[in-house]
């Protein structure tokens, strides 16, 4: 029997300021219409939202049988799929307080999530992530039950997916109702724990009016219509992904399609062909890889009207930012090449290309622009709700992450670091009045750790971290990402991290892009074919030191790089260098390649 939808739910997304508000009015208007695909058995499955709605709802019954209760947490740890959505969902319906987990993350960092957010229950994807938790199971004497999304176990404490949602038969629908009613705008019903990038995680509180106003605020900047499809593939326990894949589709009665896997992403993407799709940096720049790859097999006449289309594609471009038409050529370029290229990757109905999370290099976003696909930047974090900036048709600018969220505010404080106020910014860390005092200050203002500045437009483009700043031996603050992110614009060169802190000079280290190694050594006459034998060819490394050297040249002194190593393979999430979201930890790298390090400052 479908849930009820409560008679108080307010008749306006306007009015809405509590998440399960918002899905019971998407329920009653879109109620037939899908909210969620995900294949299975080779076919993509619909649940529609009255479906959504009601399994929510039992599933809420079933935390309350199992122990969950209101403001503490319910960990949930699994790859994107409809049990992750229920399960979020419902421990904010019943007054819980759900905290996602990567699904790269250690045992032990499992026990400090579980442990710090006093979670009763812990959703699990299937055995592979039980695993950890029989490690870490009996030093949480909180932890009374798990719940398989998949599959099913022996352990009486451990229930399948289709034995929880029966035990929310034995609630009444009465004492859910009473826990949503208790709950008010302002608080706490999700926490999103940090990806920890300089030691433990900390517990962000977002609150049911954090969230909703958020996902309006979004929906009404952006050209995001009614219905529309997006992909989910990133992690969950990311805010942008569930701003992006969970919140913003309840005040659309859009469906969101669950991506089979990472690598399975470029032929997902042409099955769905979403109306809005967030990549990451890395993500882009793994596209762009593949499109240049296809294209060093194209004949010389296509290699010939595609260099045109490129050059006319970023003249284009950057003449649509400044508010002037593309002109005829453009449109040419348009029908021949670029319109060929957004069908092939599955970006023909995408009117909204995001990228957030990490920064990005200007010759990624300069190589999308030639195609005519416009990456807008998004800047913000966990704290403020996922955007602080957006970047919007209407107002964009290539390496720049638009003005400041309608609604919101933005300033650049005397030493440059970016700061943000409004009903986006979240209620402090869990447990850590401390840290919430550092990050927030008495006027409400949230102060981001990132370094930026402010055109005459309001268009915000952010420089560096402050804590990442390397300060020379000399003296002298220099920011390795914008240093990075010229290196990354040497096509050889898949990722970069510059080295500095307290040092003579600057140095590097490199990964290379393995597809274009072969090809960029027949050029050159090197018989280097791999990364192994690029990092040792004489010829190979004087031509990418002529790159490099390219680079420096548009750098002041004290930016220049000197030295540079090339690291086998790449930096990743597996090998610990990279957070679930593609971004650097450089106090890991720094200490998993001390040896190489050293070798370059001797």
């Amino acid at each position: 029997m479908p849930s009820p939808i409560s008679q108080a739910t307010p008749t306006s997304l306007s009015d809405v300021r509590r998440v399960f508000e918002a899905l019971d009015l998407t329920a009653r208007t879109h109620g037939d219409q899908p909210a969620m695909r995900i294949k299975r058995d080779g076919l993509w499955q619909a649940t529609t939202w009255s479906e959504y709605h009601s399994e929510v709802h039992q599933a809420a019954r079933a935390l309350i049988h199992l122990g969950a209760k209101p403001g503490k947490g319910v960990a949930i740890l699994g790859s994107g799929c409809p049990q992750w959505f229920v399960a979020d969902l419902a421990a904010i319906h019943c007054g819980a307080v759900p905290a996602g987990i990567y699904t790269t993350n250690s045992a032990e960092q499992c026990h400090f999530i579980t442990e710090h957010c006093e979670a009763a229950v812990a959703v699990l994807e299937d055995q592979r992530q039980l695993a950890k938790y029989r490690e870490i199971w009996p030093r949480l004497p909180d932890l009374h039950h798990i719940v398989l999304m998949n599959g099913a176990d022996d352990d009486p404490r451990v229930h399948s997916w289709e034995e929880f949602l029966r035990l929310g038969l034995q609630v009444p629908q009465s004492e859910l109702e009473a826990r949503m009613a208790a709950q008010k705008a302002d608080d706490v019903c999700t926490l999103i724990y940090t990806s920890g990038t300089t030691g433990q995680p900390k517990g962000v509180m977002l609150t049911h009016d954090n969230l909703t106003w958020t996902a309006r605020q979004v929906l009404g900047t952006v050209d995001i219509r009614q219905g529309d499809q997006c992909l989910s593939y990133l992690p969950l326990s990311h805010i942008a992904e569930q701003i992006v894949s969970l919140h913003g589709p309840i005040y659309l009665g859009g469906c969101t399609w669950f991506a089979e896997s990472l690598d399975k992403l470029g032929d997902n993407l042409r099955e769905v062909r979403p109306h809005y799709f967030l990549g990451v940096p890395r993500v882009w720049e793994k596209i762009q890889a593949k499109i240049q790859a296809a294209a060093a097999d194209n004949s010389a006449l296509k290699k010939k009207i595609a260099t045109w289309a490129r050059e006319v594609g970023l003249r284009g471009g950057y003449a649509l930012q400044n508010g002037q038409e593309p002109g005829w050529e453009y449109q040419l370029a348009n029908k021949l090449v670029f319109a060929k290229v957004r069908a092939a990757l599955g970006l023909d109905r995408c009117r909204v290309q995001i990228t957030s999370a990490a920064p990005i290099s200007k010759s990624t976003l300069e190589y999308f622009l030639s195609l005519g696909i416009v990456i807008h930047e998004v800047y913000g974090m966990s704290e403020c709700t996922g955007p602080g900036t957006i970047s919007t048709p209407q107002c964009w600018a290539t390496g720049k992450t638009g003005p400041v969220m309608p609604g919101a505010e933005l300033k650049i404080a005397e030493d440059g670091e970016v700061c943000m106020r409004g009903r986006h910014v979240f209620k402090g860390y869990f447990k850590a009045p401390e840290a919430t005092a550092e990050a927030m200050d008495a006027k409400g203002w949230l102060h981001s750790g990132d370094v930026g500045t402010l055109d005459e437009r309001g268009m915000l483009k952010i420089t560096d971290r402050k804590k990442d700043l390397l300060i020379t031996a000399g003296g002298e603050n220099v920011a390795p990402q914008l240093i990075e992110g010229l290196l990354k614009g040497i096509p050889l060169v898949a990722q970069a991290v510059v080295i500095g802190d307290q040092r003579k000079y600057l140095s590097a280290l490199l990964t290379l892009d393995p597809e274009k190694i072969a090809s960029e050594a027949q050029i050159i006459g090197s018989p280097a074919r791999d990364v192994a034998a690029a990092a040792t060819c004489e010829r190979f490394r004087a031509h990418l030191q002529r790159a490099i050297d390219s680079t420096n040249s548009h750098l002041a002194q004290v930016q220049t790089v000197k030295r540079w190593l090339i690291i086998p393979g790449e930096f990743s999430i597996e090998g610990g260098e990279l957070t679930p979201t593609m971004k650097i930890k450089r106090k890991v790298i720094r200490d998993k390649y001390a040896a190489e390090i050293e070798s370059l400052y001797a």
